[in-house]
């Protein structure tokens, strides 16, 4: 398979420029989350950011495979369509929980999140599976993600 590294720099680009403006957008908030306290095994600040990028560099990858891919148009209009309304779940979340701290509506918003990925996941699975499959480190983190969004609500009421 030849690489479109144009599209491939596209659709890595899209992912990380949403996490990009999500983190500026939210990067005086984070500071107060510092000082709040966290459920046990909250994992130390400087794993957030990595653990982000490789994530939306994986959400880029397997959007490049579904997009390249010798499936009909429409069905892969269908799941880029739902991937999309998952990175504005995606983007929307880091604002309501650091700057808005709306915690109990974030966690609501993340298990938005987490359905859209994983009807991603299934229409990827449909297409292309190493898409589909390159998702699920997403989908675990957004499960950690959701444990630590509640630890918050609870210990911070």
């Amino acid at each position: 398979m030849k690489i479109n590294y144009k599209t491939l720099a596209i659709s890595l680009a899209v992912p990380l420029l949403v996490g990009g403006v999500s983190a500026l957008i939210t990067s005086s908030a984070m500071k107060n989350f510092e000082s709040m306290s966290k459920p046990a095994f909250t994992p130390p600040a400087v794993v957030f950011p990595i653990v982000w990028t490789v994530l939306y560099i994986l959400m880029g990858v397997s959007s490049y495979i579904i997009f390249t891919s010798n499936e009909a148009w429409d069905k892969k209009n269908s799941a880029l369509k739902i991937y999309g309304i998952s990175l504005l779940f995606n983007f929307f979340w880091s604002i309501f929980f650091f700057n808005f701290g709306l915690y109990l509506f974030s966690f609501v918003w993340l298990i938005g999140l987490i359905v859209s990925v994983v009807v991603t996941v299934i229409l990827y699975y449909d297409i292309e599976k190493t898409a589909a499959y390159l998702q699920i480190p997403y989908i675990v983190w957004l499960i950690v993600a959701a444990y630590l969004n509640m630890g918050v609500y609870l210990l911070n009421r």
